[in-house]
């Protein structure tokens, strides 16, 4: 993996000073397994103001010893970093942020999450004894063209094992900073395309044991943890694994409440079962967070609502009362109104009904108007992801096809005299006409004519031909206006033979 040659600038500007630097934490992590950063970090041993000294370009808004440095992007040829000022010969450059910290040691964590003191620590090895796990207790640097990485808790060893342990004692780490806990599950499920990585026990029992500390963190930051165990290749595993450990019943306990709880003669699985199920398609599909989170709660008020046991159980209004719950979860989480609302409609509407000749255009007409119509296509997917949780081993069958393409159609702007620049209040104002089925033929007449040029549809132009209408005869106008009809339904139909062909249905 190269580094950025910014990167290596600070690295070096530091060292020119005499000073130890070091990349660090979790982009040496990817870097070992050879995936690109999302963002780079460095240690050194300067102190801040030293930093600052180095580098003019740089600030600090924090008491932990983080100094923010902005090197200038270099050129290269694919892409221009230049932004050119309009009427100014001044050039600004794209910068890129580095941030900087000196080598620290910690102590305390009174409120579960910030050192209630930090101390300036001497060596690399004091600073990384305090991070989280031995695979985010990497140090690299480069020494005359030679990578030299600092690893003393094993770090390299558990990467090439596939696991995750604490540094240290994990009931220490834990206690130190809460989130680490849902951290820990985060980079086993993120980490885990392969399926092979594992919690070390230690950690995994300190998981278990210290699970209530979470609720000294904030809901933001738990969201943004969850968010990222959702997103992730494997989220259906995250989940289960936060079950596992305890976690899940101080961040959505509801979902719990389906774990072992049956269904009827429609589903193979458990509520619980099914739920992570349909998680895992909509993560295997990549939709976006939001399918992601309606597909893991849509059924989340089964437990609550269940009436008798085996294959006729049933569950009526469960989405309406998951929709509720839904709002719940979600604003407990702190997620902003613009998602719940989105996530929401996509719980309550899920169960929507449809069989080819049984539902008419007017109730897809209502279901778009209920979801938004730019909610449809996540709403489908939800139904997608539903259907596979439940154990059919198809996602999208006809009658789902069919549903799109009538979707599509009343969707789509109606072809009639509406589209047209002119209205029959101006035919009669320029004719000098009463109210009569002269004003529609002539409006047919127009649309016809608009539908073959659509750029005559404007208002000049169609206040002429109006004025050139009134010399035809009352016959000539029946006949014309006849004609546009029928090239009007012509079109309509070549539109929607081209919408059944896109969905292959008939």
């Amino acid at each position: 993996m190269t580094i950025p040659k910014e990167v290596k600038l600070v690295i070096k500007k530091l060292q020119s000073h005499k000073f130890e630097a070091y990349i660090v934490g979790g982009c040496v992590r990817d870097i070992l397994l050879g995936k690109k950063p999302n963002d780079w970090d460095v240690a050194t041993n300067a102190k801040p103001e030293e930093i600052g000294k180095i580098f003019l370009k740089s600030y600090t808004d924090n008491r932990f010893g983080t100094v923010t440095v902005q090197i200038q992007k270099s050129k290269s040829k694919s892409q221009n970093d230049k932004l050119k000022i309009k009427n100014d010969k001044i050039q600004k450059l794209k910068m890129m942020d580095v941030e900087v910290t000196t080598y620290r040691t910690e102590e305390k964590y009174t409120d579960k999450r910030h050192p209630d003191s930090i101390h300036w620590a001497k060596s690399i090895n004091e600073d990384l004894s305090r991070r989280d796990f031995t695979v985010n207790a990497l140090a690299l640097s480069e020494v005359e063209g030679m990578a030299k990485i600092i690893d003393p808790f094993g770090g390299q060893k558990d990467l090439k094992n596939k696991i995750i342990q604490a540094v240290g004692n994990p009931k220490e780490r834990f206690n130190e900073d809460a989130l680490r806990l849902m951290r820990a599950v985060r980079f086993a499920t993120v980490l885990n395309s392969s399926g092979q990585w594992k919690i070390e026990p230690k950690t995994y029992q300190a998981l278990k044991e210290q699970g209530g500390l979470l609720q000294f963190i904030s809901k933001e930051r738990i969201r943004d943890e969850f968010l990222k165990i959702i997103m992730a290749e494997n989220a259906s595993q995250g989940i289960e694994l936060l079950r596992k450990t305890g976690l899940l019943k101080y961040i959505i306990p509801e979902l719990e409440e389906g774990f072992g709880v049956s269904q009827n003669k429609h589903h193979v699985y458990d509520v619980y079962e099914h739920s992570l199920l349909s998680l895992k398609y909509a993560a295997k599909k990549n939709f976006n967070k939001c399918v992601r989170l309606a597909a893991l709660l849509h059924d989340i008020a089964k437990p609550r609502v269940k009436e008798g046991e085996g294959p006729d159980a049933t569950f009526y209004n469960h989405e309406i009362v998951g929709a509720k719950m839904t709002v719940q979860i979600l604003s407990r989480l702190k997620f902003s109104k613009k998602d719940i609302e989105k996530i929401v409609k996509l719980v309550r509407y899920h169960l929507f009904y449809y069989n080819v000749d049984e539902v008419g255009e007017a109730s897809i007409r209502r279901l778009v108007r209920r979801v938004g119509p730019e909610n449809m296509e996540e709403l489908l997917q939800v139904r997608m992801a539903d259907r596979i949780g439940s154990g059919v081993p198809k996602a999208e069958p006809y009658k789902l096809r069919h549903l799109r393409y009538l979707i599509e159609k009343v969707s789509q702007d109606p072809i009639s005299v509406k589209m047209l620049k002119v209205r029959g209040d101006d035919v009669m104002k320029i004719l000098n006409i009463q109210p009569g089925p002269k004003i529609g033929q002539i409006l047919d007449i127009l649309l016809g004519e608009v539908l073959e040029e659509p750029e005559k549809n404007k208002k000049e132009h169609l206040e002429k031909k109006i004025k050139e209408i009134r010399k035809l005869t009352d016959k000539k106008l029946q006949d014309l206006s006849k004609k546009a009809k029928e090239s009007r339904e012509k079109i309509e139909t070549k539109r929607d033979e081209m919408t059944k062909k896109k969905y292959w249905v008939t």
